[in-house]
């Protein structure tokens, strides 16, 4: 399968996606928290805390609003970094919007946490998000880009995260997603889920049909009414 410039994602590149996949499977996770400190933001007062692990090698952090030790029913956002929303505020994803409402929400809580995996792009990484990219820019949706390129829609993995919510010691979680497969996963890894709550922002005219694959292909929940609501409403 080919996109703009006629160029493929290497072989080599799949091998080692998949071999990652296999790595993790077979090696026992050890989560370490590193360090901690306190963090003032626009949204609030958290402490940030950073996590090692012998699984991905990534360093994730955790933004922690007050005790956590033997807390139940903590309101919990999984978020996985996304360059291009995140940090320059693509209008492709509802990636932005979604981490700093979960921020203003859980920064008015008693206690509460904001997991941000270092995930880009569901775990493809950077380069073969942006090659998905291209081939949306040629009509594909999110999906069947990542499938042309021999890659899975979806190859994140939750099990860090549940281990870094035992290490600060959360017993169960309010957990606000759309998606089913993070509360399957965490309940999975030993994290109770008490409530969903749903955390659908408002769509624009770039992510529409993004936040529609998500829905139809994905078996994310979400009001596909509002969101056409929302661009009749822009």
């Amino acid at each position: 399968m080919f996109y703009k410039g006629e160029e493929t994602v290497s072989p080599n590149v799949i091998r080692m996606v998949q071999r990652a996949g296999k790595a993790q499977e077979a090696t026992p996770l050890q989560v370490s928290l590193e360090a901690r400190a306190k963090l003032p933001t626009r949204f609030g007062a958290f402490d940030v805390v950073a996590f090692s692990n012998n699984r991905d090698r990534h360093e994730h952090a955790a933004l922690v609003r007050g005790a956590l030790q033997g807390a139940e029913s903590v309101l919990v956002r999984l978020h996985s970094e996304c360059l291009t929303g995140d940090a320059f505020g693509s209008l492709k994803c509802d990636c932005r919007d979604q981490l700093e409402h979960a921020l203003k929400v859980i920064g008015q809580e008693e206690a509460g946490v904001v997991l941000y995996l270092r995930q880009e792009g569901r775990s493809i990484g950077l380069v073969n998000k942006i090659r998905a990219y291209a081939l949306q820019d040629e009509g594909l949706d999110t999906v069947d880009a990542n499938l042309a390129l021999g890659l899975p829609d979806d190859a994140r993995d939750y099990e860090v995260a549940a281990q870094m919510l035992q290490q600060l010691g959360v017993r169960s979680v309010r957990l606000m997603t759309n998606n089913p497969d993070k509360v399957r996963q965490l309940e999975k890894h030993g994290i109770e889920v008490v409530e969903r709550v749903a955390h659908q922002l408002p769509a624009n005219g770039h992510n529409v049909k993004y936040l529609q694959t998500k829905a139809a292909r994905s078996g994310h929940l979400l009001d596909d009414e509002a969101l056409l609501e929302d661009l009749d409403d822009a």
